[in-house]
């Protein structure tokens, strides 16, 4: 833990005017030089949330809370001594006195301070720009009004301004089920980034969305009712547009009034002024960075990462070391209503003598434009609908690729075209821009820091913690600096196998391969073939043939012949071992609706069998404490109640939780019920790499905590919203949104192919969450290829579910029915009618509970412990 000095009046304090990113930072390169030792450090916030991540602000909308959104570890804010205040902004400044004074009234004395004041949103002049239903798009409270007065009040919305932050506002207005329009000064949408090809790319692109664009007019007035309130906008060409909400995000202005107020000097169009160390002109005891400085070079800088810059170089100098910001690469890459957008270095070709390198496609919405220097120097691009390259091209700025620049922006298998690895590029070749690292940083973090994995390269460089967009690129350097260096990077999916479990899914579905023992023998390592295998690949391939059982011939049934001897504990029997031996029963109860007479059959089942009862978390009824010859007779009783296995033990569709939807709940927007006992019916049995969980909910309420599943499922007006990759547990993750406003056969079919696509290229034992940020391409590949049949395969995807739906047969009553398989049900096979004398429990709570001191000590129960269901 940093020591973090007394107090007193020869300790120097830094005061920090402003949380945000670039505060956040600040303080970040405050500890990392270790100056938060030797100061005292005071932060005043005025938001009342520290710094959270702006860039990803309209994640909101998408399930991310504001708690996910925060970038600020309260135990680094501890354990460094920040005194941090929350919603307390700087109100004055005396810079004689060296003295700020916050809203609360607190005065802090400063040796040093820092402007982090960021920008405030610029909203034009025009009458009406305050009425009610007019917001900006800036801050987590600006987008929790906007969502509460939408939900309220507003069906259709108007957005002012067509650069990043108004499509992602636009964006967000979709989402909320208003009909959104798109206002722009401009002729084309977001002006600074692109050209007017990259512009009309764009906005078909987006029309197709749905939304309505306006360019090249401006707002001259917001139109009002007798109470105020929006209805309408009057546009500069005369035009009229109805709207019940307007947003106004036509781009920011610097805030330093604190600092016009102290007197410090500011620019003529706004930003106070610094020199290449960041620190004001006016006093060298004041520092400002961020969107709030105008920097040495005479710009203002919108992005974080010449704001992270800044910020390190006020530490620097604080710290008395050498640093200097002399100005900043503004490329970027964002995704904008699910549409790539990109562009990096001279975008527009301001550069003497450069030519332009374009490739169009007008129907596939794909725009890509290289800029190159006379000498053959790639000076910039843009790049829309596609920017999948952006990370290797971003890097060859400044310098001469090693191939064509034709073939550096024609898709793949198209003419000559070229896909660039990472490992072309040079060592000083920038791949993260929000943090400056380089390529060599890169490597050396493997090479000399002993770094083999992305998570450790990120924590040492920095790189990839920004943005994000680099990562890609990172887990390429690191996979090939490890491969130089001698380090086999062996993806095989055990001993047995050099193949992923992907490639292994392909082989069993291309050859129909319908055993294990088959597949060792003919695609196994050469040392594996003909052995038996290990406990890795055996229920990992046991699940893959059951998955594909119906389409490759093989028995979907997971105790026939060979299958029986891949499962684990849990498949084995069926059921879910226990600490103590037994085992729990969990039949299925689909969406959580149960009658009665079932719920009296449970409570009838665990009275006589002395089972311990509990509601689960995916609205279930658990019964622990079955031996295993015990088994047999309880699953008979069950299904002759016509329930099945619910599957808890296996690798498979656990649940799918529901709420009580719009038949019984006043908020309900859609049958909720029915649609979650759809979904478990359709997909239960159904193998995967991992157990699947979903839910589905009414309506925004999100009462069955969907967001949180495997697939998640939340009603509209207009239809449900489709949410994929969340998972609770130690590691939560909210789900993305894949689809919204989706018909009934709609959503049945994408989360059809959903699954199907996981199944085939998921990890072993990888969970959706994980394998949706591992996979190349994350959610927007998914997306691709689940909603827009990016790979051509959604039709035989759709088939192996029909598949799996027709041959779908319950897994008890297949093994109450046959004899041979009853055999096994046994606690010890030479003495089948002996129980497992350590099985025994003792009495708690009206219930029972396993007998724990018994199984320290390995003895026969006393005659006063219960034995199952003998004395209950």
């Amino acid at each position: 833990m940093t020591a973090t000095p007394e107090a007193t009046e020869a300790t120097p304090t830094i005061v920090l005017v402003g949380h945000g990113m670039v505060g956040q930072r600040f303080l970040e390169a405050l500890a990392e030089r270790g100056l938060t030792a030797t100061h005292r450090v005071v932060v005043l916030c005025e938001e009342p949330r520290p710094a959270y991540d702006r860039v990803a602000l309209t994640s909101y909308f998408s399930g991310k809370t504001p708690e996910d959104l925060s970038m600020t570890d309260m135990e680094f804010i501890a354990t460094h001594g920040i005194e941090l205040y929350v919603g307390d902004p700087a109100e004055t400044v005396d810079r004689e006195a060296r003295k700020v004074t916050a809203r609360s009234g607190q005065v802090f004395d400063y040796d040093t301070l820092v402007l982090a004041t960021g920008s405030y949103p610029f909203v034009p002049p025009v009458p009406g720009k305050d009425a009610e239903g007019c917001f900006v798009y800036r801050t987590i409270e600006d987008l929790l009004a906007i969502e509460e007065y939408a939900k309220a009040k507003a069906k259709v919305g108007a957005v002012v301004g067509g650069g990043l932050l108004g499509l992602e506002a636009a964006g967000a207005l979709k989402g909320l089920g208003l009909t959104s329009h798109i206002v722009e000064f401009a002729p084309r949408l977001m002006p600074v980034q692109v050209d007017d090809g990259g512009g009309a790319a764009l906005l078909r692109t987006i029309e197709e969305m749905g939304l309505s664009v306006h360019t090249g007019v401006g707002t001259q007035e917001i139109l009002v009712d007798a109470e105020g309130a929006v209805t309408g906008m009057k546009l500069s060409d005369g035009s009229e547009l109805a709207a019940d909400m307007v947003v106004f995000s036509a781009g920011v202005r610097p805030r330093d009034q604190l600092a016009r107020d102290c007197g410090l000097t500011v620019g003529e169009r706004g930003g106070i002024t610094v020199d290449e160390q960041c620190r004001t002109v006016a006093d060298p005891h004041v520092f400002a960075i961020g969107e709030c400085a105008l920097a040495s070079d005479g710009r203002v800088y919108g992005l974080v990462a010449p704001g992270y810059e800044q910020a390190e170089t006020a530490a620097a100098t604080i710290a008395s070391d050498e640093a200097s910001f002399l100005g900043a690469d503004l490329s970027t890459k964002l995704k904008l209503l699910g549409v790539d957008v990109a562009s990096f270095g001279d975008a527009h070709g301001t550069a003497e003598d450069c030519l332009d390198v374009v490739y169009s496609d007008s129907r596939a919405g794909l725009y890509k434009k290289l800029v190159i220097g006379r000498d053959g120097t790639l000076l910039g691009g843009i790049l829309v609908g596609d920017a999948e390259a952006y990370g290797t091209l971003k890097a060859f700025t400044g310098s001469v690729p090693p191939v064509s620049p034709e073939s550096l922006v024609l898709p793949a298998g198209a003419g000559e075209s070229v896909q660039l690895g990472p490992s072309a590029l040079p060592d000083e070749a920038i791949v993260c821009s929000c943090h400056n690292v380089s390529k060599g940083t890169i490597r050396g973090a493997v090479t000399d820091h002993q770094c083999t994995t992305v998570p450790e390269v990120k924590k040492c460089t920095k790189a990839g913690t920004g943005c994000g967009s680099c990562v890609k690129v990172l887990g390429q350097l690191v996979n090939a600096e490890l491969e130089a260096s001698g380090v086999e990077v062996d993806k095989g999916l055990c001993g047995c196998f050099g193949q992923t479990r992907e490639e292994l899914y392909e082989i069993v579905h291309a050859l129909r391969i319908t055993t294990y023992q088959d597949l060792l023998d003919r695609h196994g390592r050469e040392e594996a073939r003909g052995g038996d295998g290990c406990e890795v690949c055996k229920p990992a391939v046991g699940s893959i043939i059951a998955s594909l059982a119906p389409t490759i011939g093989a028995s979907g049934y997971v105790l026939d012949g060979e299958q029986a001897a891949l499962q684990d504990t849990n498949d084995h029997f069926l059921a879910n071992l226990q600490k103590n031996g037994s085992y729990s029963v969990v039949p299925r109860i689909p969406g959580g609706e149960i009658a009665p007479e079932k719920l009296i059959v449970i409570g009838e089942i665990a009275r006589d069998f002395g089972l311990y009862t509990k509601i689960t978390g995916g609205q279930r009824i658990d019964m622990f404490g079955a031996r295993v010859e015990q088994l047999p007779l309880i699953w008979a009783r069950l299904v002759d109640a016509g329930f099945e296995s619910g599957h808890a033990y296996g690798k498979s569709l656990r649940t799918v939780k529901s709420c009580v939807g719009q038949t019984w709940c006043r908020y309900g927007v859609q049958d909720s019920v029915k649609m979650a006992i759809d979904l478990e019916l359709r997909y239960r049995g159904l193998r995967s790499p991992h157990k699947l969980k979903s839910a589905v909910s009414g309506c925004q309420r999100e009462c069955a905590e969907a967001q949180s599943k495997d697939f998640g499922v939340i009603a509209t007006a207009n239809g449900w919203n489709l949410y994929v990759g969340g998972n609770g547990g130690a590691t939560p993750r909210h789900a993305d949104l894949l689809a919204q406003d989706l018909s009934d056969a709609e959503l049945v079919r994408l989360i059809d192919r959903f699954l199907m696509f996981y199944i085939r290229t998921a990890d072993r034992l990888e969970r959706t969450s994980t394998w949706l940020e591992r996979i190349p391409g994350g959610l927007d590949h998914v997306r691709d290829v689940v909603v827009h049949d990016s790979l051509g395969i959604c039709d035989e995807l759709e088939q192996l579910m029909r598949a799996h739906v027709a041959h779908y047969r319950d897994e008890w009553s297949e093994t109450i029915n046959d004899p041979e398989k009853l055999a096994r049900f046994v606690s010890f096979v030479n003495a089948p009618d002996t129980p497992d004398p350590v099985v025994a429990f003792v009495p708690e709570r009206d219930q029972m509970k396993p007998d724990l001191p018994l199984l320290s000590i390995g003895m026969r129960p006393a005659a006063d412990v219960l034995e199952g269901s003998a004395q209950r």
